[in-house]
């Protein structure tokens, strides 16, 4: 009767080790060089294992009050994949005209995809852009086929290198703006600066984490023009209560709030996300930026 007990033992034992293989082989993670090949853009890994993609409208030549703005600082669409069990979440943001944003509604909508938000970023933009957000749920080498195809009636670049950073261009203190901002940034070349403020709080949608690589976070972008000068946009993180307090604060100090918005649609704690323009010294910017995220739940 042991000898038949021992003998059952194993046998479970080797069940549930299979069962458990099977299990880790199904959450396995996603053959990232197959989505890159699908949607037709390199990415990286980042923070948290999420896999973004940069799709920047390089064929766009937008100005913003009469200011040229490069497409690393205000025209970056993206995708963010993050597998989750045995399925991949992609969200992002698309940078779009006018006119191709019904036909690639419909192509994320066949696709299996949801758009969250529809809106601007920027006022006085000439063309004038649009941005549309978007989630979906699945393997991840088909969200970015069907990506891919909603973004085929854009003129989004894809399938091709990028061009090869602009020589010439202002240059930017970017020590002035870590100084004043008390945090450190990165260069994404062509004189563009950029400085990134996750929140405190964990966010999640659907008891699931959003995380920052995933476009949940605050993004300050500061662009040289010429005069030793900055422009800077980008968008706050904000629960309700800190929306005013921020905005106060901007005008305060000489900058536009041009758009307050939601990006998601089932996130915890809900957020809004506002979006700001100005052109001056750097570091007196920096010092107005400092002072509003003063007013958030920001990592510290």
């Amino acid at each position: 009767m042991r000898n038949e007990t021992l003998k059952l033992s194993i046998l479970v034992g080797v069940v549930v080790g299979t069962l458990c293989s099977v299990t880790t082989a199904r959450a396995a993670e996603p053959d990232w060089k197959a989505v890159e090949q699908a949607l037709g853009k390199r990415g990286e890994l980042q923070a948290g294992d999420v896999f973004r993609i940069g799709m920047p409208r390089t064929d766009l030549s937008v100005t913003v009050k009469g200011v040229p703005v490069k497409a690393g600082f205000a025209l970056g669409s993206y995708a963010a994949f993050k597998q989750m069990g045995d399925q991949a979440m992609v969200m992002g943001d698309l940078v779009l005209l006018d006119q191709e944003i019904p036909a690639v509604m419909s192509g994320l909508f066949s696709g299996g995809l949801e758009v969250t938000a529809v809106h601007n970023h920027l006022n006085e933009m000439s063309p004038r852009v649009m941005y549309m957000h978007y989630e979906g749920h699945g393997d991840a080498v088909r969200l970015a086929s069907a990506l891919r195809h909603a973004l085929s009636v854009s003129a989004t670049p894809l399938g091709g290198p990028l061009p090869p950073p602009a020589t010439g261009a202002p240059t930017i203190d970017t020590k002035q703006i870590e100084q004043a901002l008390g945090r450190s940034g990165r260069d994404l070349g062509a004189g563009v600066f950029q400085v990134t403020v996750p929140r405190a709080e964990t966010i999640t949608e659907n008891g699931m984490p959003l995380l920052p690589a995933m476009g949940v976070v605050t993004v300050l972008n500061f662009q040289a023009v010429p005069g030793d000068k900055a422009a800077i946009t980008g968008d706050f993180v904000l629960t309700d209560k800190e929306v005013d307090p921020v905005a106060r604060t901007l005008r305060q100090h000489g900058i536009d709030v041009t758009a307050i918005h939601n990006h998601g649609l089932l996130d915890m704690p809900r957020l809004f996300y506002m979006h700001f323009w100005a052109v001056d010294v750097p570091a007196k910017l920096a010092q107005g930026l400092k002072a509003a995220l003063d007013q958030t739940n920001s990592q510290r």
